[in-house]
This record gives C-alpha cells, structure tokens and sequence, in this order.
C-alpha cells in the first residue's frame, strides 16, 4: 500500500487558496442508541479525552459503557432534537455561513470557510480533503472552544495533524489556540445576558456553568481552569457585576474520579435551599447550544433547582447566531489570517501574468 495519497488534480495556473475551518466537539447522526453508539465509541476512545490506560479502560469502555449508554444518550438527545438535526450541527454550520458573509462584508473575499466536528461528521478528515480538492494551500483551523483544554483544543491539534500524515503536499496550518478574554467575545456574552436580563429581569445570581474535567487535569498544568475563571472575571466587569453575584461551576462529570469544583447541580440546589429564589445559568464554555446545555443545564438542572426549593430558574442560551458574537469571531479570524489575508487577494493583473507564463512553460515541455 502507497504510503501517501495521491495528490489532487492541478492545473498549473491555479491559484492557491485561503480556507477558514471552524470546529466542534460532535453530535450523533440521530437521537438512537445505534447512532449513539459508535459516536460515544470515537469520542471515549480519544486518548485526550480519557487518559486511563488503554488495558485498563478497554474492557470497562467495550464491555459497560457501550453496552449500556447510548440508550440512555439517546434519550437526551431526543429531548432536544431539532426538526433540521442536532443543535450543535445546525448552530455550526449557521455560524459558518454567517462568518463566510460577515468576512465578505469586511472585504475579505476568495476566503473559503467550512466547518467539521472532531467525533462524528462531518469529520475533520473529510472537511480537509475537500479542502484539500479545492487547492487550499493555507488553512486557519479554529477549535470552538474558548477556554483551552488539552482534551477539547489539543485533540483537534492532534485530528489535523493525523488525518495530514498521508498527505504529500502538505500545506500551511494555523491554528486559534483560545479566546477566552477576546474583547469581541466578552461584548457579546455580556450583550446576550443584557438582552435576556431586559427581556426576563434579572436573577439574584448568575452562575456560569463550565464543561468540567477531572481535577488530575489542573494539577498536571492544563490552563482551562484558569481560563475559565478569567472569562467569567472578565464577563462579570463587563455587566458591572460585584464578585458576590457571579458563581463559576463545573458540570458534566464522568466517572467517579474528582472533577473541577463546585459541581454545577448540587451548587444549584445548595441556592434553592439556601433561599435563593431565583437564578439565571449560562454557559459560557460553549459558543454554540448542545446536548450539555439544552439537557444538562435547562431541562436538569431546572428540575433540580425547583425540587429544591427554588422558584425560577433562568437559563441564559449560547451565543449561536448571535451578530455580536459572529462579528467577533470575523475579527479572531482575521487578526488570525494575517499576511495571508494580502495573498488571499491577488492582483487581477498579476494573477493573468502567471497564468500565462504557466502556459507558456507548458507549452514548451
């Protein structure tokens, strides 16, 4: 077997290509145990996202887990399935065409934006070869994710970096690491609590739910921690919010290892018991609403929150469309691009001149 793929077909004359790919953590096919079951068998094999030893974790993920979750996923899923699909795929894909239109409108044209998820698809190896086809020399990878974590930002790193192992032209890569204190980014939650807070009034406290990971992770150097923490500063100085009015949680755990604390629904219910009668939840970890958040946090923790004594539960939804939110991810990309912005918009002339040298130079062969 060859070691490298064959290359595309070229013409020479071609130009090359500027490619912006936005990418998620993933969704299911469907809200079924059998489309649950390789998903949730790609996500927990990732050596990033489970760091067990794989002879002790093998026979517990084939031999429990996937025999019995995916029902369960399933379930969830179904609970907050859209008629188009799953929210995190149609959120995705809405913010990458927005962005394509909001890069245009700022003058950056010939930019071809796409979009994968890292465990499902459409995957990041099928995204880059069609990239690839499309003579993309330079490509801005853009993890979804604003705090960076070794399991979530470090993974798509790695997925890039492997599906590229076969390829023998290889072409330039970038990559967003964070914008956990992006300016644009800190604006545009605040905006989107401001405009719920209008429309709702405002809660006696505002908890910012974060995606936990185990505590090993914190203690071993991972910055998402204090990345998250730094949002949530930044966010409450933006609303004008005294320290005691912000609470940062973890949720999401997994297993019966010590994650990130305080753990985001025992917390809620600590509120309700303690009297707290209402409360706004948001999730600032996610740009774009899920499984994590639609379930998780507003069907869950809302049920949880009420049982124990509160009486309303807020939930703050994710940026998605929000045209504060695109307008900042236009600006990351574009501080991100940087010179290759200038060769992503060649002169009309020069490009004609290349051409028909390229001709020329066939012609004499």
């Amino acid at each position: 077997m060859a070691r490298y793929r064959p290359e595309p077909p070229y013409a020479h004359g071609t130009p090359a290509r500027t490619a912006v790919l936005l990418v998620n953590l993933g969704t299911p096919a469907a809200p079924t145990a059998a489309a649950l079951r390789p998903y949730l068998k790609q996500f927990l094999s990732d050596p990033r996202v489970v760091e067990i030893p794989r002879v002790l974790w093998w026979p517990i993920l084939h031999g429990i887990i996937l025999n019995t979750r995916p029902k369960k996923s399933a379930e969830k899923y179904a609970s907050i399935w859209l008629p188009e699909g799953s929210p995190l795929k149609v959120h995705t894909e809405k913010q990458a065409k927005l962005l394509a239109g909001y890069l245009g409108h700022a003058g950056v044209s010939d930019i071809q934006v796409a979009w994968a998820m890292r465990y499902g698809d459409p995957s990041i190896s099928q995204t880059l070869q069609r990239l690839r086809e499309a003579h993309c020399t330079r490509i801005l990878v853009v993890p979804m994710y604003p705090q960076y974590a070794a399991s979530t930002t470090a993974s798509v790193m790695d997925e890039v970096a492997r599906c590229m192992l076969g390829w023998r032209n290889l072409p330039e890569i970038r990559f967003v690491r964070s914008f956990h204190d992006d300016p644009g980014y800190i604006a545009a939650l605040a905006q989107s609590v401001r405009d719920h807070w209008a429309r709702c009034g405002r809660g006696d406290k505002l908890v910012m739910s974060f995606h936990g990971v185990p505590r090993r992770a914190l203690d071993l150097g991972d910055p998402y921690h204090c990345e998250c923490h730094k949002t949530a500063r930044l966010l409450g100085e933006a609303l004008g919010l005294p320290a005691e009015r912000v609470l940062v949680t973890f949720q999401s755990r997994f297993g019966k290892a010590e994650w990130l604390k305080p753990y985001t629904q025992p917390m809620l219910e600590a509120l309700a018991a303690s009297g707290l009668r209402r409360v706004d939840v948001m999730c600032p970890g996610f740009v774009a609403d899920c499984l994590e958040t639609l379930e998780e946090i507003a069907m869950e923790c809302r049920t949880a929150y009420i049982a124990a004594g509160g009486q309303q539960f807020e939930y703050i939804p994710c940026l998605n469309e929000n045209d504060a939110w695109i307008e900042a991810l236009s600006r990351i990309v574009r501080a991100h691009l940087g010179n290759w912005l200038e060769l992503s918009q060649p002169d009309a002339q020069a490009l004609a001149r290349t051409r028909q040298r390229a001709v020329e130079l066939g012609a004499q062969r």
